[in-house]
């Protein structure tokens, strides 16, 4: 079978590309000049779910920001399991490591629903960094919240599991977390990828997930779960 994706030359001066990549946290107060020429060399494609857009060590000559949808950060422990280190929506970049270091990729990444992604020649990523002290800066302070949350998963391995779903709930919203009436809306995920990323049996996520919509901590909707109360989350693992 056959996946065609559609795929087409960023144009800075279309209001509808331009302001999906500007909206990217990474850019925000940037001089515009310098945006320009960094965005000017962006393709874009549309990708289908479970699309495998990058493999784990291929050379990196291109940063990604996701202008629409989710991707996993996916990898393998020593016994061939998948495991899943990240998941990332609109506005957030991957790839940024490997034009860095100049090394293979160490990680893959993998669509979860119909994603639109900017393609960013590494050359023109390198080149913003050095000569917008700015841009390092937000990059450097990205990494350090990801090696956090990171560092906060691997403390809690050891913890119940409602612990260490209501910390992946919490996790999912500090990093894609939109406010609403209700609360703090996030992805519905399926429940394989929540296992995944915390280590616990599919079966174990779903009697959890149960419990804590019982007790009103979150709702869910076919694509949207809600944290009614994220400081109520937090003192579950206290």
């Amino acid at each position: 079978m056959t996946i065609s994706l559609m795929e087409g030359r960023f144009n800075p001066r279309d209001n509808s590309d331009a302001s999906s990549i500007r909206s990217a946290p990474f850019f925000a107060g940037l001089p515009e000049a310098a945006i320009e020429q960094a965005i000017a060399n962006v393709v874009t494609r549309s990708h289908p779910p479970n699309q495998v857009i990058l493999l784990e060590n291929d050379w990196g000559s291109s940063v990604y920001f996701i202008l629409n949808g989710w991707v996993k950060i996916r990898t393998y422990n020593l016994d061939g399991k998948e495991v899943t280190l990240n998941i990332l929506g609109k506005g957030e970049l991957f790839g940024e490591m490997a034009p860095l270091d100049e090394v293979p990729r160490s990680t893959d990444v993998i669509t979860l629903a119909p994603t639109m992604i900017g393609s960013m020649p590494a050359q023109d990523f390198v080149r913003l960094l050095n000569t917008e002290p700015q841009a390092g800066i937000r990059l450097a302070k990205l990494m350090a919240r990801r090696l956090r949350q990171v560092n906060r998963r691997l403390r809690l391995r050891e913890s119940d599991s409602t612990s260490r779903v209501a910390d992946i709930l919490l996790f999912l919203a500090d990093g894609q977390g939109k406010p609403s009436l209700h609360g703090t809306e996030i992805p519905n995920l399926p429940h394989r990828e929540l296992s995944s990323l915390s280590g616990l049996a599919r079966e174990t996520v779903t009697r959890v997930l149960s419990k804590l919509e019982k007790k009103g901590l979150i709702t869910r909707d076919r694509d949207i779960l809600c944290i009614s109360d994220t400081n109520a989350l937090e003192r579950l693992m206290l």
